[in-house]
């Protein structure tokens, strides 16, 4: 029974390489949908055997299920190029364990890392995502940002995957600054409306959560600055989700 990697792209080629070898070694075959990245991402992704699809950036979890029919497997690996599978999670496929149980999604601890530093602190580890389903009873959601797999079955496992996401925090600042824009974006299409209270509160709560009661405090500057950012994150999301309103109803008056 074999397993396909599935990789969404775009201006990877920092990781691509190490992320498809990676993957080869509990997968058959790669699939990249690749979003025309400006470098050399795809060229080093066809070099080291993976298929690529290009097409435009959907959201997160359209780009997703757009390349689940280019997968030949039902079981699907599917990371981001910034993932790997650490040592357990690695043996855990490998030994095909999934297969014990009537499970079709599993969900991996994950730890996020700040250059080299393990930020297993103010909420971020354990960081539970699914990342190993089976497509055919299993699938990406249609969210934007931050999408889930929609499971008849889960199982958590507690198993790693390892996630270098970010060499500074001014790299954690632009993505969590892009991410509450999407954010916004996917709250407004639903139909969520605020009022101006709200980035305030949730940003206060998202810091008092993760400095206090998520162990931020006793993480010296570290611990302080992903507090603050998490409140960042969450005070401009909804900031921007009252913006969306504003311009919309001053649209409307005039």
């Amino acid at each position: 029974m074999g397993i396909s990697g599935l990789v969404i792209t775009f201006n990877e080629e920092k990781n691509i390489g190490k992320c498809i070898d990676a993957l080869l070694k509990v997968c058959n075959e790669v699939i990249i949908v690749d979003s025309f990245s400006k470098d050399r991402t795809v060229e080093i992704a066809k070099e080291k055997g993976a298929i690529v699809i290009e097409q435009a950036f959907l959201g997160d979890g359209p780009q997703r299920t757009h390349g689940l029919p280019y997968c030949k497997n039902d079981w699907i690996l599917n990371l981001d190029a910034d993932e790997f599978l650490d040592k357990d999670a690695e043996q855990y496929i490998l030994d095909k364990k999934y297969l014990e149980g009537n499970y079709d999604a599993f969900s991996f601890r994950v730890k996020n890392f700040l250059g080299n530093k393990l930020i297993d602190f103010s909420g971020w580890y354990p960081d539970h995502k699914v990342r190993f389903f089976n497509k055919q009873t299993a699938r990406p959601s249609d969210s934007i940002v931050h999408q889930k797999i929609i499971t008849q079955n889960e199982k958590k496992v507690a198993v790693h995957i390892l996630h270098y996401g970010w060499d500074s925090l001014d790299q954690i600042i632009a993505k969590k600054n892009q991410y509450s824009g999407w954010h916004a974006q996917q709250l407004f299409d639903q139909g969520k409306r605020i009022n101006a209270f709200k980035p305030v509160l949730n940003g206060t709560v998202a810091f008092v959560r993760c400095y206090f009661f998520k162990k931020g405090i006793f993480n010296g500057i570290d611990g302080l600055s992903i507090a603050m950012i998490q409140s960042f994150f969450s005070y401009m999301k909804y900031a921007k989700l009252l913006k969306l309103q504003k311009e919309t109803e001053s649209k409307r008056n005039h």
